[in-house]
């Protein structure tokens, strides 16, 4: 066979059989030889269409009466539609008429058969419908072209023993025809030239239907539209036809309803078993058919279904330790002593804290802040160290099993020996339309459309311009929201402050003006969060198009790290924000440090005494738990009404008046980003349980909750909500799976530092084993020797409480000092206000503390993941054996096939031969020859 990969003609090539002459045609691979095949077999008829309803010279006519419409084949019931197209007519008709009368009779040449269904015939009674079959020769001539692989012998490898104990897993599992659709064959890639090679016992049935919509789509991407006399090259695919409005739809069809079977028995009624044991949120429990979903939408859903349930299954095991870790914050409430202190009103009650703000913010008692500090200790405690430093090797063991996993769909989904770039050999129709320069391949030494290195270099500096100015973008909004941070702090300390005729009084003693902030703020982030990312999205794709990627997998690939890149900037720079910098850039009493300086007059953020862990878990919950939300309320609610609207019109719909292809038509298109969306969701929300967990053990819960859910609601939208999508093939999960390394390597650096700067376990640990007072070592007054000293008449006035705003209680004779967090030497002392020994051990412990974990973790990782081999020892053997098997059989055919044609030869000269009348030896040679 012979690929003229990446030229003008039709990308798919082919070297036709001995007995058939190949013949390409200008634009779109012209089967001619098989056209009259066709024509021999159908008695000359092929079908096409005719626009405007109007029957051109030709066309055969359809019998409109006696077949249930609601059918996935031809009107003869024999041949299946493969592929459905639909168009109304317009005000541009006669243009777009046209162009589907050039587009259908190339797709005719190209050896497929067409069947139109008028408009009158159609529900709304203006949409025509062209129908599409694949027939035989063309199915094995792409086949070829695609090196699809096919079985040519039941497999003989024994399945593997059944693990012990199999039977507590029972309530899990689903029927066996369902989990194993398809029996265990040997396959190899097809070749039309060895038909006889393969197990073909039907050749209708040979090729299942999701093999032979990719086929189809792959002529139609390549197909051109423009007349023969005329080389019009950007005038081609399917994909330009659709967005000139030419044809409104193309997608293939469903084999039958969801919610019953098909009447035909000839229909697998896959989607109906897919509904019935997967899409159900009753079936939450239960394991997904894969090998179903693989056979019915093709390899690359089937993996990234395959992934989000392995995730799902793992994320069990954190929420558990999460769950754990929660608990003994519960269970060691009533041992927190240094909460006991800030809310004992003889010594939290006693302390003076000096203002948060400037002007509107009056001096506060330390106790006023007891119920945030409870709520801290939940989170912060010596559990977080542990759950940390778990989470690091829990995400080193997600990955290296997935791998392993991955490596078990790839040997039963035939896709080892997969290659991307030969999926890919089919260059994108945009890269060919754009790049008119040609160069020699030097390893095909065919010529192939090519970028210029100019305007490669032009194209990629416009993108990370515009990269980098929507980051910009983001970290400008981003910034915005701290300085509504810092504005409106002061608003809620003046409305909050402790007044007996206050009308919040209740409120305010239960909500502190941090926690107003920090939950407004959050829910502020939140949105602009969402408008941002509408935006970007459109932005990516432009941007990527400008880029013309070569293949489908580069198109992918530089979209996903773009739209990560940018995710990953939008959703967790608040959190950073909170985590790393918040309270970290104060100052003190007398010179704090201000955001745009001094003139701004909007001064830095504080954490509350218990530290900014809990702050960093309310910005963590409202950011994932809203995400979550939206993005379920968008997956589900949405569809739910109109999935409702749209079974009381299916139902109510007779079959012989509904027809299969109407019933598609009438779902959402499956765009060529669905899947991308998916991932990024998923992985944005493992950033979420793996970058700040130490601040949020239940976040991997409400993960855990939130997939289940996923599950279910994904597989219900791809049975239900979504026309079929074109079956695409992928050996693993692309791009995502070195994001989900870099995210996993991150999350180690991340939690070290949460723990070490924003948790205030460090500074607890150093008091508790160096600067404890008394005999016994015990966290008795902390509270006292983690606050400063700082005289009330040193402050300047533009930093005082403004007259009014200090509370009743408050006295200047009696008040000399107040207090704030930090390591500072107290009024009088010779180094006044300087930073004391204590901070330069906390400091020189948090830098220990982060690399000892960061060591400690990532050995561990490392060791695990050496530990682990990413293919199981048995898949190894397996892989080994089949190949092994596989050029056996395929040697002893080629040695059959010889002798055959060795003795044919010979027989058909001893034959000459022997009608000569000096043939001596000629019943010896027949007898030889029998």
């Amino acid at each position: 066979m012979k690929r003229l990969t990446g030229k003008t003609k039709e990308a798919t090539l082919i070297e036709m059989s001995n007995t058939l002459d190949s013949q390409i045609e200008d634009g779109c691979a012209v089967l001619t030889g098989y056209r009259r095949t066709f024509q021999a077999g159908n008695n000359g008829n092929i079908n096409s269409i005719s626009d405007r309803g109007t029957q051109l010279p030709g066309h055969r006519e359809i019998d409109k009466f006696g077949q249930n419409r609601d059918s996935v084949f031809f009107r003869d019931g024999v041949r299946r539609i493969d592929f459905v197209l639909s168009y109304i007519d317009d005000k541009d008709g006669d243009k777009k008429a046209e162009r589907r009368r050039e587009f259908e009779a190339n797709l005719e040449k190209a050896g497929l058969e067409l069947e139109t269904e008028d408009k009158s015939e159609s529900d709304d009674r203006k949409t025509y419908y062209l129908k599409i079959h694949a027939p035989w020769e063309v199915l094995a001539t792409y086949a070829d072209v695609l090196k699809i692989k096919v079985p040519f012998k039941a497999s003989d490898i024994p399945k593997a023993r059944e693990v012990p104990l199999e039977w507590l897993t029972q309530p899990f599992r689903l029927p066996d025809n369902i989990m194993r659709p398809e029996p265990d064959y040997f396959t190899a890639p097809f070749d039309k030239s060895k038909v006889d090679f393969f197990l073909i016992d039907d050749k209708d049935t040979f090729f299942p239907p999701s093999t032979r919509n990719r086929i189809v789509y792959y002529i139609m991407t390549r197909c051109p539209y423009y007349k023969e006399d005329r080389l019009e090259k950007d005038k081609t695919g399917i994909k330009r036809l659709l967005n000139n409005g030419t044809y409104t739809s193309a997608y293939p069809l469903h084999d039958c309803k969801y919610w019953k079977k098909a009447q035909d028995m000839q229909c697998e009624s896959e989607r109906y078993h897919l509904y019935k044991y997967w899409a159900g949120f009753l079936c939450f429990y239960k394991e997904q058919p894969l090998n179903l979903i693989k056979k019915y939408y093709g390899e690359k859903i089937g993996i990234y279904f395959a992934w989000l349930g392995f995730y799902t299954e793992m994320l069990f095991f954190a929420a558990v330790m999460g769950v754990i870790c929660f608990v003994y914050g519960v269970l060691s409430y009533e041992d927190n002593i240094t909460s006991k202190e800030i809310c004992d009103p003889d010594i939290g009650g006693m302390i003076v804290m000096c203002p948060l703000c400037d002007k509107k913010c009056s001096y506060w008692k330390l106790n006023s802040t007891c119920l945030s500090s409870w709520q801290s200790h939940l989170f912060d405690n010596e559990g977080t160290v542990f759950f940390a430093m778990f989470m690091g090797i829990w995400v080193t063991l997600f990955l290296e099993f997935w791998k392993r996993r991955q490596a078990r769909l790839e040997y039963e989904w035939d896709l080892v020996d997969f290659e991307e770039e030969q999926q890919q050999l089919q260059i994108r129709p945009e890269y060919e339309l754009k790049c008119t320069g040609r160069r020699l391949n030097r390893i095909t030494q065919e010529m192939e459309p090519y970028l210029p290195f100019p305007s490669k270099c032009a194209r990629f500096c416009l993108s990370g311009a515009t990269v980098l100015f929507w980051t910009c973008l983001i970290v400008a909004c981003i910034m915005g929201v701290i300085a509504y941070r810092l504005a409106v702090y002061a608003a809620f300390a003046s409305v909050m402050k402790d007044s007996p005729t206050s009308k919040i009084q209740l409120v305010g003693s239960l909500i502190t003006p941090q926690l107003a902030t920090s939950v407004t703020a959050s829910c502020i982030n939140f949105v602009i969060i969402l408008i941002l990312n509408f935006l970007y999205e459109h932005v990516a794709i432009w941007i990527t198009d400008m880029e013309i990627p070569k293949t489908h997998l580069e198109y992918e690939n530089k979209l996903t790290m773009k739209m990560f890149m940018f995710q990953f900037v939008n959703y967790y720079s608040s959190c950073f924000y909170v985590a790393f910098f918040k309270g970290k850039f104060v100052g003190y009493p007398g010179n704090y440090t201000y955001m745009f300086g001094k003139w701004s007059k909007l001064r830095n953020e504080e954490c509350a005494p218990g530290g900014c862990l809990i702050e960093l878990t309310t910005q963590l919950l409202i950011v994932m738990a809203g995400k979550q939300m939206v993005g379920n309320v968008q997956e589900a609610l949405l569809p739910l009404l109109r999935n409702w609207w749209g079974s009381r019109k299916g139902r109510s719909h007779p079959e012989s008046t509904y027809s299969r292809w109407e019933q598609d038509h009438d779902l959402q298109n499956f765009s060529q980003f669905g899947l991308f969306y998916e991932y990024l969701e998923m992985v944005i929300q493992f950033g979420f349980i793996t970058l700040f967990v130490a601040s949020f053990p239940l976040a991997p819960l409400l993960a855990l909750f939130n997939n289940i859910l996923e599950v279910r609601v994904d597989a219900w939208k791809f049975t239900t909500q979504f026309r079929r999508p074109v079956a695409a093939k992928a050996r693993n999960i692309g791009a995502w799976e070195e994001i989900l390394n870099v995210v996993a390597i991150l999350s180690v650096v991340t939690n070290a530092f949460i723990v070490a700067f924003t948790s205030d376990m460090i500074p607890r640990l150093v008091y508790l084993y160096a600067y404890h007072t008394g005999s016994k070592a015990t966290m008795r007054g902390y509270i006292d020797n983690s606050l400063s000293f700082y005289n009330i008449s040193q402050i300047p006035d533009a930093n005082l409480p403004e007259a009014g705003e200090n509370p009743s209680w408050f006295n200047n004779s009696t008040i000399t000092t107040c207090r704030y967090r930090d390591y500072r030497y107290p009024p009088g002392h010779e180094k006044q206000y300087t930073h004391t020994m204590q901070f330069w051990h906390i400091l020189a412990a948090k830098l220990a503390f982060i690399i000892i974990m960061e060591h400690v973790v990532f050995v561990v990782k490392f060791f695990v993941a050496w530990l682990i081999p990413d293919v199981p020892a048995e898949v190894k053997a397996r892989i080994k054996r089949e190949r092994f098997l596989v050029q056996e059989y395929l040697h002893n055919y080629e040695v059959e096939k010889l002798k055959m044609q060795l003795s044919q030869s010979f027989c058909l000269s001893t034959e000459t031969a022997s009608l000569l009348p000096s043939s001596p030896s000629k019943h010896q040679v027949l007898s030889e020859c029998i």
